[in-house]
């Protein structure tokens, strides 16, 4: 399962070389990142580059450590080309949502990878909901779709409360394209696993439903 394929090899060194220049360019990292107003002047380019940018190693670590263990997954289903066509597309709707949610915030800004590997998580979940995933701090392995749902519902939370400097909209709207994607590309799910289907959907009912009663 973790053989990493090349696909996975070229979007890592990907986000090391970016982030590095960010890391080591001030001026590189204010220009490439997500920014409402900057965007909504035309710079449209920062739906995507801001994905490839990070704060700190930290952060850059952890995206790539989840991408590295979920990509094989996607992979092993789709093949490398379906696979990076779901990163790119969970990158964007991430950049899609936060800018439907934060779009009176002119000054509100965002990077990382977090959006495009939540989508290829989620779809790893969809494909395979059963499998044992080890949490931190919780002593007993989770069914991977109950951690997806969870993990979504505390996103909702997070974009209610405004929790900590993370980019909730930004990982909810990728789950959101990996969602979709992996039914697009493998529509026999929703015969094989509705059950799952359905259940991996709730959240995402629940926060535009949210949405449009004005309470987020």
């Amino acid at each position: 399962m973790y053989n990493i394929d090349l696909a996975t090899i070229v979007v890592i060194a990907a986000n090391i070389l970016v982030s590095l220049k960010g890391f080591n360019d001030v001026s590189f990292f204010e220009r490439y990142k997500f920014n409402i107003s900057a965007i909504g002047a035309g710079q449209k380019e920062r739906m995507l580059t801001s994905g490839f940018l990070h704060v700190d190693w930290a952060h850059l670590f952890f995206n790539m450590f989840t991408l590295y263990f979920f990509a094989p997954v996607v992979i092993s289903w789709f093949g490398p080309g379906k696979f990076l066509i779901v990163y790119f597309v969970s990158l964007v709707a991430g950049s899609l949502l936060a800018m439907f949610f934060h779009k009176n915030e002119p000054y509100y800004s965002a990077v990382g990878a977090s959006g495009a590997v939540t989508g290829v998580l989620y779809a790893a979940i969809l494909l395979q909901p059963n499998m044992q995933l080890g949490i931190m701090f919780i002593p007993i392995p989770l069914p991977a779709y109950v951690f997806g749902i969870g993990y979504l519902l505390y996103s909702i939370y997070g974009m209610k409360s405004r929790i900590g400097n993370i980019g909730h909209t930004a990982h909810f709207g990728g789950a959101v394209g990996g969602y979709v994607m992996t039914l697009l590309f493998f529509p026999d799910l929703l015969v094989t696993e509705t059950l799952m289907v359905f259940l991996l959907a709730l959240p995402i009912i629940v926060l535009f439903i949210m949405e449009k009663m004005g309470k987020i």
